[in-house]
């Protein structure tokens, strides 16, 4: 069973930064929240284009596990996605869309997942669910965070 998440974060930057920020692999590090202790595997520097593979180490509930990414799309600054090609779900797709508001950028995540094991792996779901929901708010969170630094 597919399941769904999306959320929206405006920034007051232009999107050529906002885009820039997210073409520089080693800053999911550092808007991943601490207790998955998230870790990228692939030797740096990390050409982010269509095609990349991105290898990281994760910890989903304290299970420490590999993740494997591709990114089959890549259209600057506009937008990129992320598809997991080995890892926790069943399927993991994550669309970053970067919209130009006139010196302001809306970034919006739209992450299409299944979990494995189905029908038996979405008991997990309510789990799961909120897991992604706190993810993404750490992540808008931090994100104005590192990206306003200085600018005030």
């Amino acid at each position: 069973m597919w399941h769904s998440f999306r959320t929206e974060l405006e920034l007051p930057l232009p999107v050529e930064d906002v885009f820039s920020f997210f073409s520089k692999a080693d800053n999911l590090e550092r808007i991943t929240p601490p207790n998955l202790g998230f870790q990228i595997l692939t030797p740096r520097p990390i050409e982010m284009r269509q095609d990349a593979v991105i290898d990281y180490r994760i910890k989903l509930s304290g299970i420490p596990m590999r993740w494997r990414s591709l990114i089959p799309v890549w259209n600057p600054p506009h937008e990129f996605v992320d598809e997991q090609v080995h890892g926790p779900y069943k399927t993991w797709i994550h669309r970053h869309s970067f919209t130009n508001l006139g010196g302001r950028t809306r970034m919006t995540d739209y992450v299409r997942y299944e979990l494995p094991f189905t029908p038996l792996g979405d008991l997990a779901y309510p789990l799961i669910k909120k897991q992604v929901r706190d993810i993404f708010a750490f992540r808008n969170k931090r994100i104005p965070e590192l990206l306003l630094e200085g600018l005030e």
